[in-house]
């Protein structure tokens, strides 16, 4: 990706999670870039592959980030706790592009739309199968698992509107204590 790409699709992702996707247009996202809405389809197609490329980045990051804490020895419980450090993680990385997945994920098209939720499934599959996991070893509360991952992604999705307004020693603290406050109601 080229420079100028980059600044393009990092604009637009802070426009987006302050705006909605749909409310910003080329012109306003030009206008962001001191420069004139004919010259940003030089470096990009249209809104459309901002929009994918933004979600379908952060998508992949989690679904790798979750492979790898699948592929792992460790208890359900470590696994568990690697999730909640993987969303921290990307909540700081990528606040804007999250703020975008979260909010409107539901405007790509095609593909793109079916690629996302495949991701998505995906993922709440195998945190699922780490909440039974954790259960039938005894490491988890005999609870409905679907009323776990709801509860944990309900926390874990709103992380990129907090993480910005704090500082940095906050943020440590978050990662330090959100696995410990989200696991232990769970914990058995």
């Amino acid at each position: 990706m080229t420079k100028r790409k980059n600044q393009i699709i990092t604009t637009a992702a802070a426009l987006f999670k302050a705006r909605g996707y749909s409310a910003v247009t080329m012109r306003d996202l030009a206008a962001s870039m001191d420069m004139k809405a004919a010259s940003l389809y030089n470096h990009i197609s249209g809104k459309q592959e901002i929009l994918t490329h933004l979600i379908l980045e952060v998508a992949h990051k989690f679904t790798k980030g979750m492979n790898s804490i699948v592929s792992d020895g460790d208890s359900a419980f470590a696994k568990a706790e690697k999730l909640i450090a993987l969303h921290i993680e990307i909540a700081i990385l990528h606040s804007d592009a999250l703020a975008v997945l979260n909010t409107d994920w539901m405007h790509l098209e095609g593909a793109d739309y079916d690629e996302y939720i495949a991701l998505r499934k995906g993922y709440e599959q195998d945190f699922k199968k780490i909440l039974q996991q954790g259960i039938l070893a005894g490491e988890f509360k005999n609870l409905h698992v679907e009323t776990i991952l709801f509860n944990l992604l309900s926390t874990l999705r709103s992380i990129y509107l907090w993480i910005p307004k704090k500082s940095a020693t906050e943020v440590a603290d978050l990662k330090n204590e959100l696995p410990e406050i989200l696991l232990t109601g769970i914990r058995n």
